[in-house]
């Protein structure tokens, strides 16, 4: 498994070769680029976590990445310095799961896929929205960028208020992650908004709108009136390898088909949110 490149590289995995601007300059601070394989990021040295991660889908990519299983292999990033990495240990017993912000299921090759594992990538992520919502986001992102060809795509976490938790006394938790999109063909864009924390609800934010939020000009390349407009976002919902592209109506929330389905949906938030609960006590 090869390291990143700690340069002004991978300018193919931003929009018009330019990296998102730090508008809010807090941000720069013990900040690191660090060019991979098949993402590119920067690294809080204060957080110790990514400040984002940025990607080009393209068809042919996410082709690609189905055909490579999963093979968990998270890791330290040894291209950072000591003090302003996380460490494994940090998680352990946390409470929260290792949440990539450049998803594992975009990388199109197993060394690609290795390298997404880097903590350098990863961030305290609440367990029901990571393998629930946000699994389902990323999901939907990969069937979007099938169906329009390439999508640019940055993902990050927010830190909002004076009291963000901190696990382990290091590594900052998120309050919030956005995955914002841009699909050069329709010259569209917008961002999906996500509180970190149990049975969240999604919203669409315009590029200006995260600006504010989270500090940063994502797509600093496109002009104004795109990035005043949301575009129209898929649904975020989980797919099987075999399904066909597509989704139920747009919304932010479906309907069970019945009581029963309503009634299996509403036990399984429950259990969620008790397992939840049970673990935050143990652990």
């Amino acid at each position: 498994m090869s390291g990143p490149a700690q340069a002004q590289t991978c300018s193919e995995q931003f929009a018009e070769g330019m990296r998102p601007d730090l508008v809010n300059p807090k941000l720069a601070r013990q900040a690191t680029p660090l060019c991979y394989a098949a993402f590119a990021l920067l690294h809080s040295g204060v957080s110790r976590t990514p400040i984002y991660a940025a990607e080009r889908l393209t068809r042919s990519s996410v082709a690609a990445a189905r055909a490579v299983d999963r093979v968990d292999d998270f890791h330290d990033e040894d291209a950072l310095p000591e003090a302003e990495r996380a460490h494994l240990e940090d998680y352990v017993r946390s409470g929260f799961d290792r949440g990539h912000m450049a998803p594992a299921g975009d990388m199109p090759t197993r060394a690609a896929q290795a390298q997404s594992f880097t903590l350098a990538n990863i961030v305290p992520q609440d367990r029901a929205v990571n393998r629930g919502l946000w699994a389902a986001i990323e999901e939907s992102v990969r069937r979007l960028a099938t169906a329009r060809g390439t999508l640019f795509v940055v993902t990050g976490p927010v830190y909002a208020g004076d009291s963000v938790q901190a696990i382990n006394g290091r590594v900052l938790v998120p309050t919030q992650l956005f995955k914002a999109l841009y699909d050069p063909a329709r010259g569209e864009a917008g961002a999906y908004l996500v509180p970190n924390r149990d049975d969240a609800e999604w919203r669409a934010v315009s590029l200006a709108e995260l600006r504010g939020v989270a500090g940063l000009d994502v797509f600093p390349g496109l002009p104004d009136s795109v990035k005043r407009r949301a575009m129209d976002l898929p649904e975020p919902r989980t797919y099987s390898r075999g399904d066909e592209a597509g989704g139920p109506p747009r919304g932010r929330t479906r309907e069970p088909d019945t009581f029963e389905a309503w009634a299996r949906n509403q036990l399984h938030r429950l259990a969620r949110r008790l397992w939840r609960d049970l673990m935050r006590a143990i652990f």
